[in-house]
């Protein structure tokens, strides 16, 4: 019997998928509209509104994974990974969290602390008020969001770097616990 004959995929619940999707679009989206809103992006209006939308949504889904989370154990990995490959795993998805949580805020108070802040439209849905925020702690916010927004991109690459390489190189069944439709292991 082959190693792949052998490898039984537990797979992540749909809500969990669903949500690690939408998070991940909605953050290569922003990603991009926060690298190049003062380049390619500058003028263009609505880059900014849009980006501050996304946020927010980013902010609440992520709140509701980590609720997901602690309601609903991860399935565990198909394969036995060294120490080494549980900790860096564990540390990713703990700057993950952190990021996903820390970069929204930083945002909310970077725009919260202007002269001229006031409440932004989510979507066109409804307002969200500003944060009641010094224009110091607006400026620390604002230098703090373009670091953890580069620490952001750093940390996808690395994980879409290793879900190829569970995926391509050593065929273990670990991004397919995440894929919404199955891809083949060829």
């Amino acid at each position: 019997m082959t190693r792949r004959a052998l490898i039984r995929i537990d797979r992540y619940t749909r809500g969990a998928i669903l949500l690690h999707w939408a998070i991940a679009a909605l953050v290569l989206v922003n990603l991009t509209i926060g690298l190049l809103h003062e380049s390619l992006l500058r003028g263009v209006a609505g880059a900014m509104p849009l980006h501050l939308s996304i946020g927010i949504a980013v902010l609440a889904l992520s709140l509701a994974r980590i609720g997901w989370r602690l309601a609903y154990r991860p399935p565990p990995p198909p394969i036995a990974l060294s120490a080494l490959e549980r900790r860096a795993a564990a540390a990713t998805h703990i700057g993950f969290y952190a990021l996903l949580l820390i970069l929204p805020l930083t945002g909310w108070m970077l725009v919260s602390g202007k002269p001229t802040s006031k409440p932004f439209g989510w979507f066109g849905l409804f307002d969200v008020p500003p944060l009641p925020v010094t224009r110091a702690v607006s400026g620390v916010a604002h230098q703090a969001h373009g670091v953890l927004g580069y620490a952001m991109a750093a940390l996808v690459l690395l994980h879409v770097a290793a879900a190829l390489r569970h995926h391509f190189v050593l065929r273990d069944g670990v991004l397919a616990r995440m894929i919404p439709v199955l891809l083949p292991r060829g």
